[in-house]
Order: structure tokens, then sequence, then C-alpha cells
């Protein structure tokens, strides 16, 4: 450790105003607040409906795919699947083409959450961005794939 002195309250105040990570931080944790109190009367978190819509595929998808797909470390994702499986909304199975790797599928009653859930996520998307104005959703969505 250097003996710097004290950071001035200025930094301080420049990071607070300048900083991209603090702001998407703050407004991830903004909307993962809206969309979990909208998603609660199905009994899903905002996360829990990525995951499961990060499901909804024509084949199973591998855990890896998954894990790529949220930008989840795998094993993070496997604790955040635990619950849904429990629920019985997700299975998982073998990979029959490498036996060390696992397929993740919807349930019936995945899909039916999912159904139930579509619409309030519909709604409450629609609620965030129609602030922003015309293109601006857009551009934002393009800025955060670029800086993913």
């Amino acid at each position: 450790m250097s003996n710097a002195g004290p950071v001035p309250f200025s930094t301080t105040l420049h990071v607070r105003d300048h900083c991209l990570c603090l702001a998407a931080q703050r407004a991830a944790r903004a909307l993962a607040r809206r969309f979990d109190e909208a998603l609660r009367p199905v009994g899903l978190t905002s996360g829990q409906f990525s995951l499961l819509m990060s499901l909804n595929r024509p084949q199973p998808p591998s855990i890896g795919a998954v894990a790529a797909l949220l930008a989840m470390d795998r094993t993070t994702l496997t604790a955040n699947l635990k619950p849904l499986e429990r629920q019985g909304f997700l299975s998982t199975a073998v990979d029959p083409e490498d036996r060390r790797s696992r397929r993740l599928a919807l349930t019936d009653a995945g899909r039916a959450v999912l159904a139930a859930a579509l619409p309030i996520w519909q709604q409450t998307h629609a609620e965030v961005e129609a602030p922003l104005g015309e293109g601006v959703a857009d551009l934002l969505r393009a800025g955060l794939m670029a800086l993913a």
C-alpha cells in the first residue's frame, strides 16, 4: 500500500457522476426491483424469468450455453437452477452426445409460468421504455451490448 493522501471529496463526486460501472449497477438494481415486484404475482423474480426464458428454445441448451447467455459462471447458474428445478419448472438431463455435460429443459409447469409471466414482463418493459423516448432504448441496448 502506498502512503498516498486521502482521496478528495471532489473525486468522489466525479466518480459518482461519471462512472459507467456505478451507473450500470444502479440502473440494474432499480430495474431488477421493478421487475421483481411486477413478477411477484406469478412467483418469479426477474432473474428467474430471464433464466426460464433462456431455456425456451427448440432444443434443450447446455448449462454452458445458458451461462454464457446470462453472463454467469456455471457455479452461480447451477445454484440459481436448483429452486426452479425443485418447483418443477425445469429438468436436467445428461447430454447424450457428451455424458459429462447436462442439458436443461422447461417442463410443462415451466412453460406455463413463463406464459403467465410474459404479459407482465411486456407491460412492465413498455412502461420502462416509454419515458426514454423514441430510439433511446435501442441505443441503450446497443451500448450495453458493446460493453458486454
